[in-house]
């Protein structure tokens, strides 16, 4: 026995020691990946290749393998604390230097970036001005607080019961929109114009026969003093006519309405695009022996908004919501994959990059591939275990005092040979 075998013992020991350490002390990091430290034997061998000396000359650390196993995942209040649950990092970029990172704590900076706390963007994919994604190069995201822009209506679609028991006005043919008597039912909906101005679109049902009514419609109210409408087509017309069958299904019109709005003549100061041109969907409208009744209401159409908040979801999407009630999507996360996630170089600060053992990164959108699911508002903990890196450092430090003590025995013996 000689003392290379106890100082390779106590070497590999206190190595290992080191590592159990950095566990424990990591086990509060968020997204750390704890080592585990392997060992290997050593011999001497002859020119010949065969072994000399079965005795073996110590140990050595082969290597410190990195656990990529997934950690507990603990909510959180803040939206943009993500968590991977499943394969996949994050991919972090520092003026195009690219790093991954399993830690999923982010913020948004001066600029409305999403950068982690060492200044890092996370990368994904961009948006056009539709909120479609463009899969191109992943860039820096960034979340946009620009006012979103009006739409105009386009569609408005609504689906109603008009009363088959009902009487034909008395005025008939005359209709005034500022007269009930002259019309049999009413309803109206919220337009949007091409600067995002609201405007009221009523429309009037008026029957003049069995199974045969007339439509008009007026828009803010505007009519003549005789309460005829004022700037508004339906069809190309005053009036549109609106048939039913004996059964009280829809026969007539058979599409959609083209409606034509004269804003310039109901309120020239607006400098909206004029007309506005829209289509009247009536689809699913009956008339049967029961009252009046508007059972569906929509339109496309909306006015400017500020952003007021935002999520993501499980797949990456981030989806802006705005003050006027709608949303779109900003941006998506990406995920980067590895064929050998243990050959990654850690660089610190939760960060690795890739090495020649690790290959190329796969990058996909979460919850494709082999891709994880993300899960807002949570993070991923330490997958250290500290009960078991307790009983490691137990069992290391007795392996570290019995390789002392054979060192110890050594000494003890060249102690006799020196004094023989």
């Amino acid at each position: 026995m000689g003392f290379q075998h106890g100082l390779s013992g106590l070497s590999v020991a206190s190595q290992s020691l080191d590592v159990i350490g950095n566990n424990i002390a990591n086990a509060n990091t968020v997204g750390f990946k704890q080592g585990q430290a392997q060992f290997s034997d050593v011999y001497a061998n002859a020119l010949s290749g065969a072994v000399a000396d079965q005795r073996g000359m110590g140990a050595k650390i082969a290597n410190i393998a990195q656990e990529f196993s997934q950690g507990t995942i603990t909510a959180t209040n803040n939206p943009l604390d993500i968590a991977i649950n499943g394969n996949g990092f994050f991919r972090m970029s520092n003026d195009g230097a690219v790093s991954y990172s399993r830690n999923g704590q982010f913020h948004i900076d001066a600029d409305g970036f999403i950068v982690n706390n060492n200044n890092l963007n996370l990368t994904g994919y961009s948006t056009d001005a539709n909120g479609e994604i463009l899969t191109a190069d992943p860039t820096n995201l960034r979340i946009s607080t620009a006012a979103l822009t009006p739409d105009a209506t386009t569609e408005f679609n609504t689906s109603l019961n008009l009363d088959s028991r009902t009487t034909v006005p008395a005025a008939l043919p005359a209709f005034d929109a500022n007269d009930p008597a002259t019309y049999n039912g009413t309803t109206s909906g919220t337009i949007y114009d091409s600067l995002g101005n609201s405007h009221i679109f009523s429309i009037y049902f008026q029957k003049n026969a069995a199974n045969t009514w007339d439509m008009f419609a007026t828009v803010d109210g505007e009519t003549t003093p005789a309460g005829v409408p004022v700037g508004v087509t339906l069809g190309g017309g005053a009036s549109q006519a609106v048939t039913f069958d004996s059964n009280g299904n829809l026969t007539a019109p058979a599409a959609p309405i083209a409606v034509s709005v004269d804003l310039a003549a109901i309120n020239p100061a607006l400098g909206a695009t004029s007309p506005l041109d829209f289509t009247l969907d009536l689809d699913g409208t009956t008339q049967f022996g029961t009252a009046f009744g508007v059972n569906a209401l929509s339109q496309d159409g909306f006015s400017s908004g500020t952003i007021a908040g935002f999520s993501i979801d499980e797949e990456g999407l981030i989806s802006g919501n705005y003050t006027n009630g709608e949303s779109m999507t900003l941006g998506q996360l990406i995920l980067a994959n590895f064929s050998n996630p243990h050959g990654l170089t850690p660089i610190g600060d939760n960060q690795w990059i890739e090495s020649r053992a690790s290959g190329q990164p796969l990058i996909g959108t979460p919850g494709t591939g082999v891709m994880g699911v993300l899960q807002s508002a949570a993070v991923e903990e330490a997958n250290v275990d500290l009960t078991a890196e307790l009983v490691d450092m137990i069992t290391t430090q007795r392996v570290y005092q019995a390789n002392a003590k054979t060192i110890e025995t050594q000494d003890a013996i060249l102690q006799t040979l020196v004094n023989l």
